[in-house]
């Protein structure tokens, strides 16, 4: 996640607005016309091969289509809009088939690339993270539909991701996941490392296959092992030398939440769900202060937000869905434009209402899967991690 690396519940109430009944029951609507403004103004149609701007309006240095991740949330959110309205079935379709196109498998290392590889693109780099969110969206796919395509595709995603694993005992903290498929990547993310936990442990779960599980487990560990600041936050990454980048990121947060419900649910170990409520608990106290949350990309918090609802869907906490409610609340009254429906941010995809910054496709498809999220009933919940 490329641009956006470098760079208490009352306290909530008070700053994020509270959420009234009418308001959390009109979710579903709220997905709505937020999907439909993203189609509108973002999606390209069949004849650009049911591809996506990155940003409206289109900016001087965009690419003629989005890049990989964008499109990943927009198949994401249309997945979303569906299990909530029974409708955008053909969408979803359209959806899971676009996207192959980014997949390159004429590599000697192959993987789906940051950007569309020939011939309709120039390709670009293989980005791990890249590669475990679309097989979270896939196995998410292949359970709506039971498309076992789809289920060899998310396998094939980890497969990449496994490549990221290092190797190297002489490091500091030794292991953890590179980011980016290229010479130049120093450092072993957070953010990569937990999403890939979520998915080996889905697959095991889907499989059985006890190597899944041996790789969500390693990863989970490391991740709590050599980035964990406290419970609930983890730092963004450690790199060759040891040097540890203390950002924190919503989205880490959630993924590992994520990983240790996940870890439960596949094991029964205990120890898992204990984890995972410290840090959901250290979480919610360090994301509901002052506007951290509201300054965090909305995407990030879609993540962080999904993984919550995993986890709520085990053991309830109301403090978590009263947050996320908050949040959808404010980012609706201050972040929309009503006459669009779309949502504009600051630069780095958070952050107060900014009339000049273009919509883009990938927080435009992160709100449309936090009000879809919101109007899942519980027993729908398990689709979202």
């Amino acid at each position: 996640m490329r641009k956006f690396l470098a760079s208490s519940l009352a306290a909530a109430t008070a700053i994020l607005g509270a959420a009234t009944p009418a308001q959390a029951s009109d979710a579903g609507t709220r997905a709505r016309q937020s999907y439909e403004a993203l189609q509108r103004y973002l999606y390209q149609g069949p004849d650009e091969h049911g591809l996506y701007l990155e940003n409206y309006p289109k900016q001087p240095a965009d690419q003629k289509h989005s890049y990989v991740w964008p499109f990943r949330e927009a198949t994401a959110a249309t997945v979303s809009i569906a299990e909530t309205s029974g409708r955008y079935r053909k969408d979803v379709e359209n959806r899971f088939a676009t996207l192959q196109l980014y997949w390159n498998g004429d590599s000697a290392r192959p993987g789906y690339e940051s950007y569309l590889p020939p011939p309709l693109g120039g390709g670009g780099d293989i980005y791990y993270d890249d590669n475990a969110v679309i097989g979270l969206e896939l196995i998410r796919g292949y359970e709506a539909s039971g498309d076992r395509t789809l289920l060899q595709r998310a396998k094939q995603a980890f497969g990449v991701d496994t490549r990221a694993w290092d190797t190297d005992t002489s490091r500091p903290c030794p292991g953890g996941m590179a980011w980016v498929d290229n010479p130049a990547n120093n450092i072993r993310a957070a953010n990569v490392t937990g999403l890939a936990s979520e998915l080996a442990t889905h697959l095991f779960r889907i499989t059985h296959d006890r190597d899944y599980l041996a790789w969500g487990t390693r990863l989970y560990t490391w991740n709590r092992k050599c980035l964990q600041q406290s419970p609930g936050l983890y730092w963004n990454d450690i790199g060759y030398d040891g040097t540890v980048d203390k950002t924190l990121w919503s989205y880490n947060s959630g993924s590992m939440i994520g990983a240790a419900t996940l870890l439960y649910q596949a094991t029964g170990t205990r120890s898992y769900l204990d984890n995972a409520l410290a840090d959901a608990n250290g979480a919610l106290d360090h994301w509901t202060q002052g506007d951290n949350l509201y300054n965090q990309p909305a995407i990030f918090n879609a993540i962080f937000f999904n993984n919550l609802l995993l986890l709520d869907s085990v053991r309830p906490n109301p403090k978590a869905r009263s947050m996320i409610e908050q949040y959808a609340n404010r980012e609706w009254s201050s972040n929309r434009d009503a006459a669009t429906g779309l949502f504009h941010f600051q630069p780095s995809g958070g952050g107060a209402y900014d009339p000049a910054a273009p919509a883009q496709t990938l927080e435009q498809s992160a709100m449309v899967q936090i009000y879809a999220a919101l109007a899942w009933k519980p027993h729908d919940l398990w689709r979202i991690a």
